[in-house]
């Protein structure tokens, strides 16, 4: 053909490809006088690794412009800029592979040699789906994962062709992280390999003895499963039926996973003799089932109908075992291509059915939302071949980011998390205390987003709390809600010592008033009905609780009065007297009456009397706690007042009423409510504060004429800087 006659399509494959070769060339003669004399911590020639890293990627459709990645990748530590000079050499894309894939393998050596002292997360699950997120997460390029991937494989191969002693986190890691994750990519021939050579090194006796019982009789069962192939197919196709039918390899990690997770001797392993059947049609899958029950013995327990009634990943399949005249069982799936397809790379590949099936394989489960992330990164792995850039996994995990303690283990945080925000997933107790952080051994803001495989160490103080400035949005201290919740319940529980402590103390005053400093706190608490006594103080701190009720309790009411006894000074009923508090006691003249000291009534509040022994009348606003009490206990004893003639002017009488007030400590405080009241025109006869770390606690003791002037005033003393209540007590 002439040239001219060639597509310009062709011409431009050619020229790519052509292009790639002599990258895969220039690549490996510019890393071989760097690497070639150098070894790797497990003792192979880096240059030979490199090589054989290549081949692999080679084996499973890799581009060479991948199998040129492999030799930069470790020409980058012996080079100064290895980023830049790798661009100018070769390619910008080129030179940020090798980089990631380079910046990864030091992080896995890094997690790798700590796995197993990490004391910061100690479940091992979730240390390794940590890992397993991070492998994809952290990779800009699937292309990264796939260079790790063959990297290992080659490492099992030296370890297995040396028969040196392979590090029992090498082998662990290849089992728990790069074998699922190459299942999860449909990389089945590495997947397979990692898993029995991981096997092999773990539990060598148990492997060898697998693999004696397999290849005690593999001659003639190969044999006889090609000869059972054979004898289907052609009655298949006598049938009509245009089916493939393929042996399926049983793998020795499998079979123990298998004997393992169903508790199976070797002989109840249904499936070391396994077909699967593929047909254009589901119509034909189920002619080829008939087939198969018309001419073995099916096992009824072990079919499922997976077409009927697809698994919830969507996996479609007919799965029977049966046996054959010599009782032997025979495992065959019977599927469609496109079932086939879905079920090779699709979303239903062997991570959830082997992993988490429905019948209890002691794997990790596997998330709907996961396995999506997985599909997308499939059709990456499809297009690499053809788009070398078109591989960015980046945004799948736009959600998440994994980040490292100084001792490598692996912390998962929200996207934007902060320094704080790692301080408080690593242990709530640090992230009170955190004071600073370095990122990648530098200095960075507390407020500084984390990204992805960052080392983060956290400088603490050994006692303090949180600023309440984490909380503030829009500083950007916090992103993760767990950690915001962390804060909040910090400060509630300080207000709550605070309220505790300042209750205290006033009920140890109380009982030392009353001389009944013997009294043990808990008794007293339990005697009032609170279940411990800090609940007790707490109310009391919050002025939820009146002392008027110890009070009482420590000095029970004296026995109800004889008829003679509530007539105190004489006995005029039916008159009407004003006494010198201004209250009108009906019913009963002249009787002795005293304005109750623990609410402080004053006209115009509504109020009852009760006649105690000796002391008279004791007045009470209707809604004081303390009268609800007594009244409970003695209702004979109430008795009806209420306020008498008020005069006016000068010769006002005045009342003593309590005001709390709770604020923001500041100098200057006290002076500008004080000037409230005085501008009032109301007489302050006594103030009590107390201030504890910033908040400052006022009660005043004010004269009035009238209660119901007192709430002008306290709109006017809630409007005084740093004030954030006030109240009449």
């Amino acid at each position: 053909m002439h040239a001219s006659a060639v597509p310009p399509v062709l011409l431009a494959a050619a020229a790519e490809g052509a292009a790639q070769a002599d990258t895969l060339a220039r690549a490996r003669a510019f890393a071989e006088p760097l690497i070639a004399g150098e070894t790797l911590d497990t003792g192979e020639n880096i240059l030979s690794h490199a090589d054989a890293v290549a081949t692999i990627l080679a084996d499973i459709g890799g581009s060479e412009f991948m199998q040129a990645a492999c030799y930069l990748v470790y020409a980058c530590p012996h080079l100064n800029k290895p980023e830049e000079v790798i661009a100018k050499a070769f390619d910008p894309g080129l030179a940020q592979l090798a980089m990631h894939t380079n910046q990864l393998v030091h992080v896995q050596r890094l997690s790798r040699s700590s796995q197993s002292s990490a004391q910061l997360l100690d479940d091992p699950k979730l240390q390794t789906e940590n890992v397993r997120k991070m492998l994809l997460a952290f990779s800009r390029d699937l292309r990264v994962v796939m260079l790790r991937l063959a990297s290992r494989m080659q490492t099992l191969r030296h370890f297995a062709a040396t028969k040196l002693p392979v590090p029992a986190a090498l082998a662990k890691e290849s089992l728990q992280v790069f074998a699922p994750l190459a299942n999860r990519l449909g990389i089945w021939q590495i997947k397979w390999e990692l898993e029995d050579l991981s096997f092999r090194f773990l539990e060598p006796v148990t492997y060898k003895e697998i693999a004696k019982l397999l290849d005690e009789k593999r001659v003639e069962r190969e044999q006889y499963m090609v000869d059972l192939r054979q004898r289907m197919q052609l009655a298949l196709a006598e049938q009509g039926v245009n089916a493939t039918v393929e042996g399926r390899p049983k793998h020795i990690y499998s079979i123990v996973r298998k004997m393992r997770g169903k508790s199976l001797s070797f002989d109840k392993v249904f499936d070391i003799r396994a077909l699967r059947v593929v047909v254009p049609d589901v119509s034909d899958c189920y002619q080829v089932l008939s087939w198969v029950h018309e001419h073995f013995s099916p096992i009824a327990q072990e079919f499922d109908d997976y077409i009927a009634k697809p698994k919830p990943n969507g996996y479609q399949s007919l799965h029977t075992v049966v046996r054959d005249v010599d009782g032997r069982p025979i495992e065959i799936q019977i599927r469609t291509q496109a079932m086939h397809d879905h079920a090779e790379h699709g979303v239903a590949a062997h991570w959830a059915y082997k992993e988490a099936g429905a019948k209890g394989y002691a794997g990790v489960s596997a998330s709907s939302d996961y396995d999506a992330k997985i599909a997308v990164l499939r059709q990456l792995l499809a297009w690499e071949r053809d788009l070398s850039g078109a591989a960015d996994a980046q945004g799948l995990f736009d959600d998440r980011i994994y980040v490292l303690t100084p001792d490598a283990a692996v912390v998962e945080l929200p996207q934007g998390a902060t320094p704080i925000d790692f301080a408080y997933t690593v242990h709530t107790n640090l992230g009170h205390r955190c004071r600073g952080a370095k990122v990648d051994g530098a200095m960075v803001p507390l407020h500084t987003p984390l990204a992805n495989g960052q080392t983060v160490e956290v400088t603490a103080i050994k006692e303090g709390g949180p600023s309440r400035d984490w909380l503030n949005p829009e500083l950007g201290y916090l992103a993760s809600h767990r950690a915001r919740a962390k804060v909040r319940a910090w400060f509630n529980a300080q207000i709550s010592s605070e309220n505790i402590a300042r209750g205290r103390e006033a009920v140890e005053k109380l009982l030392q008033r009353e001389g009944r400093t013997a009294m043990r706190l808990e008794d007293l608490a339990s005697q009032l009905g609170f279940k411990s006594a800090d609940g007790l103080f707490e109310v009391v701190g919050k002025d939820e609780y009146s002392l008027r009720n110890i009070e009482v309790l420590l000095k029970p009411p004296e026995p109800a009065l004889t008829p003679d006894e509530i007539v105190l000074q004489r006995k005029t009923r039916g008159s009407r007297h004003t006494s010198e508090s201004g209250v009108l006691v009906v019913g009963v003249g002249s009787l002795l009456t005293q304005l109750s000291r623990c609410c402080k009534p004053a006209p115009p509040d509504a109020i009852q009397g009760f006649v105690t022994r000796g002391k008279g009348v004791s007045i009470h606003r209707q809604d004081c706690s303390n009268f609800r009490e007594l009244t409970k206990r003695n209702p004979e004893r109430v008795i009806e007042v209420r306020w008498g003639e008020r005069k006016s002017g000068p010769e006002a009488s005045v009342y003593p009423v309590d005001v709390a007030v709770e604020a923001n400590d500041r100098q200057g405080l006290l002076r500008d409510i004080s000037e409230v009241f005085s501008k009032e025109k109301m007489n302050v006869i006594g103030v009590q504060t107390q201030s504890v770390k910033g908040m400052a606690w006022m009660t005043f003791t004010v004269e009035i004429s009238d209660s119901a002037l007192l709430n002008k005033v306290l709109v006017t003393v809630r409007a005084v800087k740093g004030v954030r209540h006030a109240r009449r007590r």
